[in-house]
């Protein structure tokens, strides 16, 4: 089975998910609904994922072909840890999961996927299709059907110099914007920030402090 590029389309159809670089660190961001066709399948799902205390991963595409990756690279960095001392860099392990899924390019996994985090100089954010392809961002990206939307106001309030707490809103209003408009995009948000203090994740009413009151 050759890849088709109408794949990849088809598997951006369906949230949205964010990644964003501020100047304390990144900012990343989805929401939990999953869907099959019209269908909501589930409104629990998880698409941030904590690799380690400086790394993290949003999902798009197949569930299945996502958690494999995730686990992979989660036993990756264990393995480099206990070599190195040191986890994972986000460059790092976006080169060791395109390798991976290069390899695997006749049966592709199909996800869309955003890693993000830091390094001991950076902070790093990188963009990944299902045939290992990648891009650095310097900036921002989002994955997904909500994309074109969230997109639009990260672009419009995005500021190199803004901090994490700034990130943060700048994300949750985005997917509040996609979740309006995307069907695919709701049942709420889950944020993530990395900075040199760690991994710090926010759900539910966590996240309300981050969105303007109404």
């Amino acid at each position: 089975m050759e890849f088709d590029i109408k794949d990849y389309e088809k598997l951006r159809k369906g949230t949205t998910t964010i990644g964003i670089i501020c100047s304390d660190g990144v900012v990343m961001a989805a929401d939990k609904r999953a869907t099959e066709g019209t269908f909501i399948a589930s409104s629990e799902t998880r698409k941030v994922w904590k690799i380690d205390n400086n790394l993290a991963m949003t999902i798009a595409g197949g569930l299945g072909d996502a958690q494999e990756l995730i686990r992979i690279l989660k036993a990756q960095n264990e393995i480099y840890k206990m070599n190195e001392g040191k986890p994972l860099s986000p460059r790092s392990a976006a080169s060791m999961l395109s390798m991976l899924m290069q390899e695997n390019r006749m049966y592709p996994f199909y996800v869309g996927l955003i890693i993000g985090g830091i390094d001991d100089t950076e902070s790093q954010l990188f963009s990944m299709d299902p045939v290992g392809g990648y891009t650095q961002e310097s900036k921002f990206v989002s994955i997904g059907s909500g994309e074109s939307l969230a997109l639009g106001y990260i672009e419009d309030h995005y500021d190199k110099n803004m901090t994490i707490k700034d990130g943060l809103k700048i994300a949750a209003k985005a997917l509040t914007i996609a979740m309006r408009r995307d069907s695919a995009t709701g049942d709420g948000i889950i944020l993530a920030s990395i900075t040199k203090s760690g991994y710090t994740e926010y759900t539910g009413k966590d996240v309300e402090k981050f969105l303007p009151l109404k």
